[in-house]
C-alpha cells in the first residue's frame, strides 16, 4: 500500500527528543515548556469534587457554561471588552487544538499562512495538513522585533491568514499598541484573518500591559483568540484552554471544534469555572514568574552564557557564540550528556533551520532546580 504524507518533513518533536536525553541520562529537564511544580491543592480538590458530583460525561459542545461565564467576566476585567460567553467563547482540549481548529476552519487548499519565525512548531503543521502554505516572516536575535513593512510585502491574493503569538515563544518578546495598531493598518480593508495565540498572556513582565487582540475592535473583528490553562494554573497535562472569536467566526471555528474533540474535559471545566471565581490566582502570575526569571538570570550569571531580553513567557534565551560554534542541536545535546542540563536549540523553530547559537531554558521550575543548573552550567 502507497502511503503519501501529508506531514513528509516532520519527525519527532525536538521536545520529545530532548525530554527523552534528559530522562535517559538524568539531567535537569529544563527544555520542555512545563512546571516541575503541582497546581493549587485547592485546585485539585475541585476537580476531584466534580467527579464525585457527577460531572464525568460529555460537557456540552462549547463548553461548561459556568466557565465561559468566568472567563467573559475575566476578560471584561482585565480588558474592559465584553463579549458574549453564549456566541464567542469556545472551551477547547487544549490551546495547541484551539490553534488547530482555528486554522483547519478558514484554511483551503492553496491560501497562504504568514507565520513570524521562530514560532511555536504547531503553526506549519497545522497550516499543511489542511493543504495551505505556510509563507515565513523570519525574526532575527538578538531582539527578534516584527518589520511589519516587511510582513505587508509578504500579502497576496492568496494570504488567508496571519499568526501572532504574543508573549511569544520561544523568544520571550512581546507586541505593543503600536504592533496592534501596525497590524490592524496592514489587515485593514483585506479578508485575512488573524490567529493570536496568547496563551503566555498572564506572564508579561516588569509592567508590561498585554496588547490583546480584545483590545481593538476593528481587529478582534477578524481575530479568533487563543488561550490556555494550563500556562496559568500550572497543569499543562490537563490540556484545557479556549477561543474566543467574533460570533461569525465561532460558529465556523465550532464546527470543527465538534468534529476534532466534541468537548473537552468536563470535571476539569467544572472545576476551573469554580477557581475562576478568586482573580488573585491568575493576577498574581506576572510577578510570580518574573521572580523566576531574575532568580534563574542570577543563576546563570556565572556563566558564559549571554542572555537575550525576556519580557514574558517563561522561556528565557541565551547566546551561546562566545562558547562554542557547535550547531545549536549538537550543543544542546552535549549540555544534556556531558554537563546534566537539556535545552531547546532554537533552530527547531525555524522551517530552514536558521541557527543564531541561540538556545531556550524553561524557567518554570523550583529554585533549587534553577539554582543547581546554573552551578552545572557555569562548567561550560
Amino acid at each position: 500500500m502507497q502511503i503519501q504524507s501529508k506531514l513528509p518533513n516532520v519527525g519527532t518533536t525536538i521536545f520529545t527528543v530532548m525530554s527523552g536525553l534528559a530522562n535517559q541520562v538524568g539531567a535537569i529537564n529544563l527544555s520542555q515548556g512545563f512546571p516541575n511544580f503541582n497546581p493549587s491543592e485547592r485546585l485539585q480538590g475541585l476537580v476531584t469534587e466534580h467527579m464525585a458530583r457527577g460531572d464525568n460525561q460529555y460537557s456540552p459542545m462549547p463548553g461548561v457554561l459556568q466557565l465561559r461565564e468566568r472567563i467573559a467576566e475575566k476578560i471584561a476585567r482585565m480588558y474592559a471588552v465584553r463579549v458574549d460567553p453564549d456566541t464567542e467563547i469556545t472551551v477547547t482540549a487544549g490551546g495547541t487544538q484551539a490553534i488547530f481548529c482555528a486554522i483547519a476552519a478558514f484554511v483551503r487548499p492553496g491560501d497562504e499562512v504568514i507565520l513570524l519565525e521562530p514560532c511555536y512548531d504547531s503553526y506549519r503543521p497545522s497550516v499543511e495538513t489542511v493543504g495551505g502554505v505556510p509563507v515565513v516572516h523570519t525574526l532575527s536575535a538578538p531582539d527578534y522585533t516584527v518589520d511589519w513593512n516587511a510582513v505587508r510585502r509578504l500579502i497576496t491574493p492568496r494570504t488567508r491568514m496571519l499568526c501572532i503569538n504574543t508573549p511569544q515563544n520561544p523568544t520571550g518578546t512581546i507586541l505593543n499598541d503600536a504592533d496592534m495598531h501596525a497590524i490592524d493598518a496592514m489587515l485593514r480593508g483585506t479578508d485575512i484573518l488573524l490567529m493570536s495565540d496568547e496563551v503566555y498572556e498572564h506572564l508579561i513582565f516588569d509592567g508590561e500591559p498585554h496588547a490583546s487582540v480584545l483590545r481593538y475592535p476593528e481587529l478582534y473583528a477578524r481575530s479568533l483568540a487563543v488561550y490556555s490553562f494550563g500556562k496559568t494554573y500550572h497543569n499543562t497535562g490537563w490540556k484545557t484552554g479556549y477561543c474566543v472569536a467574533p460570533p461569525e467566526l465561532t460558529r465556523e471555528f465550532r464546527k470543527v471544534h465538534q468534529f476534532n474533540v466534541f468537548s473537552a474535559n468536563h470535571p476539569m471545566q467544572a472545576a476551573f469555572a469554580d477557581f475562576m471565581a478568586d482573580p488573585a490566582e491568575y493576577l498574581g502570575l506576572p510577578d510570580f514568574y518574573q521572580q523566576k526569571r531574575d532568580f534563574f538570570l542570577n543563576a546563570m550569571s556565572g556563566t558564559r552564557f549571554r542572555p537575550l531580553p525576556c519580557k514574558g513567557t517563561y522561556f528565557q534565551l541565551f547566546d551561546y557564540s562566545g562558547i562554542s560554534n557547535e550547531p545549536d542541536l549538537d550543543f544542546c545535546k552535549r549540555l544534556t550528556t556531558e554537563f546534566g542540563v537539556a535545552a531547546i536549540p532554537v533552530s527547531s523553530f525555524h522551517s530552514d533551520g536558521r541557527d543564531d547559537k541561540v538556545v531556550r531554558f524553561c524557567f518554570a521550575k523550583t529554585e533549587d532546580l534553577l539554582e543547581q543548573a546554573g552551578r552545572l552550567l557555569e562548567r561550560v
